[in-house]
């Protein structure tokens, strides 16, 4: 099988005051749940324990689909002071960051691309910590820490003989002190939304140029005025019917575009809600006679929300937007919120108020020549996102003034 397990790397960091043992770990269930929450801290609800080990207990991730846990930790005696949450890859799906073209350069070099180490959270496209510290050391430690488990990454892929690393999705910090150890960067983009401070939504489209506010304030209108409503459920509030629905509105999505994979199953919604209920929020669209029809399956914590699965089992015009936007950054202004995340993708998203980010992710490969040209072509990549984001940004549909 192409997922033949890792060499356990054994290394001990010394210095003057203390020992440090890196080691990699075959499933998340290995690893105390609350040690390694307290890494994450207020970081993404997409590497917290609970999502992570929800994803390996229900069969999304495991070598039958490309993915092997490999969870590189680092332990200060019995203290968990360090993670990356590490997978063994076999095939380039459910990551976001497209590599295809790489593995295409790698195959006419003669060079094995997979498999290959991801540092990512599965099927997340979302930005967020993947080098996880213990937030109560010092800067100094919190440095030595992050060095310690860049250096593992390095000797596995080494020893290991894969083709390389990826961190994916990771802020751009974390990208770009892994750049200064020797890798390289990849930029890409996606829209969010920022709050500056609206007091409601019509204070939201006050900042738009005037032909866009029309047109926001015509697609709500029109779906009210075909019979459809949406509302907000919190996921300690929802019950296991609705969450049948939604999921089900989930997998008619990817059946239904030819771009779609269904990577997660019901068990594993249901894992979720069982087990992180207070992140998750859901938006459901009912028709006149009260039925759902669309739902979107959302994760929030602390100031933000993360959109991520949309469906519908009716083909009405714009009530994905007022479902998946509208009614979400109205429940964002009302609770105080300051960004919505709503994923990958989505030029229509820039129109409707949200700003292109960058996204990085930080890669070290093996052989010198693939990683050589793969490196000089991202840097052309890159600087030609920055120079997108930037056009887009200053010409934006919020207006300075009217």
């Amino acid at each position: 099988m192409w997922c033949e397990h890792l060499p356990r790397p054994r290394r001990t960091v010394n210095d003057t005051r203390t020992a440090w043992t890196a080691r990699v770990d075959e499933s998340i269930a290995d690893i105390d749940a609350d040690a390694w929450d307290h890494l994450v801290g207020d970081g993404s609800p997409f590497v917290e324990y609970r999502w992570l080990r929800a994803m390996e207990d229900t069969g999304c991730v495991d070598p039958e689909h490309g993915w092997l846990p490999q969870i590189v930790t680092l332990y200060e005696g019995d203290r968990l002071v360090g993670a990356l949450p590490t997978y063994l890859k076999g095939n380039s799906y459910g990551e976001f960051v497209y590599d295809w073209a790489w593995a295409d350069l790698a195959h006419r070099l003669g060079v094995d691309y997979y498999p290959k180490l991801i540092v990512a959270s599965p099927f997340s496209p979302v930005t967020g910590p993947r080098v996880l510290v213990d937030p109560d050391g010092s800067e100094a430690q919190q440095t030595a820490w992050r060095s310690a488990l860049a250096d593992a990454m390095t000797e596995l892929v080494q020893r290991s003989g894969v083709s390389g690393a990826h961190v994916l999705f990771a802020p751009e910090a974390e990208a770009r002190a892994l750049e200064d150890r020797g890798w390289f960067v990849r930029v890409a983009h996606q829209y969010h939304w920022h709050n500056d401070g609206y007091r409601d939504f019509d204070d939201f489209l006050s900042r738009f140029r005037s032909k866009r506010r029309r047109s926001i304030r015509r697609e709500r209108r029109r779906v009210r005025e075909a019979g459809y409503t949406v509302e907000s459920i919190a996921g300690t509030e929802l019950d296991e019917a609705t969450m049948d629905r939604v999921f089900g509105f989930y997998a008619s999505t990817c059946d239904r575009y030819v771009w779609g994979r269904q990577y997660l199953n019901r068990a594993f919604f249901a894992q979720v809600h069982d087990t992180m209920p207070e992140r998750i929020r859901v938006f459901i669209a009912r028709d006149a006679d009260g039925e759902i029809v669309a739902g979107t399956f959302n994760l929030e914590k602390g100031d933000r929300m993360y959109g991520r699965y949309w469906g519908s089992t009716v083909d009405v015009d714009l009530l994905h937007f007022e479902t998946c936007y509208y009614a979400m950054i109205e429940h964002a202004i009302a609770h105080g919120m300051q960004a919505i995340e709503p994923g990958q993708g989505g030029e229509h998203k820039y129109t409707r108020g949200f700003s292109p980010q960058p996204m990085y992710s930080a890669h070290r490969i093996r052989d010198r020549r693939l990683g050589w040209m793969l490196q000089r072509h991202t840097a052309q990549e890159s600087g030609l996102v920055l120079d997108e984001v930037e056009r887009k940004r200053e010409a934006g549909p919020l207006r300075s003034d009217d």
